[in-house]
């Protein structure tokens, strides 16, 4: 049984629910203390010529961030505390102090021959007009009559975090970009996949009977805390494709590339458009061509057909 689901591997924590219960607490407290931080970060990287700063300049920060002084970098310094302190110092404290285990544990299964690593990164990029086509429907999703005022709210909570998620996607110079690629691309990658496959995942499917209903959860509970409604669906999509990957490839560093080239390559794209090199903005919300969405919809799962393939072979 191990040798064919892995992930069902027994802790010294059997009862799943209960230590799935202990690591929201050590999130919910690292979420405080990462709030905390960066609330002084910010103020004295907001501070005036007094070395003072006011609370107000903060609220200015999220509300209006692009009328007050660095605050694209200041926003930055703001993503990556928060994120570093909810997804990746609690799932690792838990993993080291509760489960008593260490990242070595993470990898499930003999590593794979390294052109598996080039088939992750072209099923990664092949999804991407797929994942495209998702996106468009979801984002013209509509709720019954009867719903229209939580669709109304929810509209307006999907704008919010479209203007602010605009403003940080604005990377104009090189520095800007670098940044953008450790705060959007590598802090996301290795804090959400250590969080939702590596613990939450591996956690489920000792619990589940199926594999399958463990991956699908943990890509639920992945899309549904970036609290984007019109979203939903596609980041799901995603979260099954990483955890997948975990699954079949047995290595955590293989989620956490895939992740991670996700967020890169739209990191880089936009830098492009923003730089006036590239005329693709990432961005638009045109309609992709259905024979287009089609087509790496079928390339897509021929790459991970082929991944699948290596991992039947490892075990024989």
């Amino acid at each position: 049984m191990l040798e064919n689901n892995p992930l069902s591997e027994r802790s010294r924590v059997p009862n799943t629910w209960r230590s799935l219960l202990v690591l929201t607490g050590f999130i919910l407290i690292g979420m405080s203390v990462g709030n905390i931080l960066a609330v002084l970060l910010l103020i004295s990287f907001l501070g005036n010529s007094d070395g003072m700063a006011s609370l107000d300049i903060l609220n200015t920060l999220i509300q209006s961030p692009e009328s007050v002084p660095n605050g694209w970098y200041a926003l930055m310094l703001l993503q990556a505390t928060a994120h570093l302190f909810t997804y990746l110092v609690p799932p690792l404290l838990y993993w080291y102090y509760i489960e008593r285990k260490t990242w070595r544990n993470f990898q499930i299964r003999p590593l794979l021959p390294s052109y598996v690593w080039l088939l992750v990164l072209l099923s990664v990029l092949v999804s991407m007009p797929f994942n495209s086509l998702i996106i468009e429907w979801n984002a013209g999703m509509t709720l019954p009559d009867a719903m229209q005022g939580i669709e109304i709210w929810m509209r307006a909570k999907e704008d919010q975090l479209a203007e602010l998620t605009g403003f940080l996607t604005r990377f104009d110079t090189p520095l800007q970009l670098v940044i953008g690629l450790l705060v959007i691309g590598i802090i996301p990658a290795l804090g959400e996949e250590v969080l939702f496959r590596g613990v939450i995942q591996r956690k489920l499917a000792e619990q589940c009977v199926n594999v399958h209903v463990a991956i699908w959860v943990a890509a639920a509970l992945f899309s549904a805390i970036h609290v984007q409604f019109y979203g939903f669906f596609p980041r799901m999509l995603l979260g099954a494709l990483f955890g997948y990957l975990y699954y079949w490839t047995g290595s955590l560093w293989v989620a956490i590339f895939a992740h991670f080239v996700n967020n890169g390559f739209m990191v880089v794209m936009l830098y492009l458009y923003h730089r006036g090199i590239s005329d693709i903005n990432v961005e638009d919300n045109e309609s992709v061509p259905v024979m287009a969405a089609l087509t790496s919809l079928l390339v897509t799962a021929a790459l991970l057909y082929g991944i699948w393939k290596e991992r039947q072979k490892v075990l024989g």
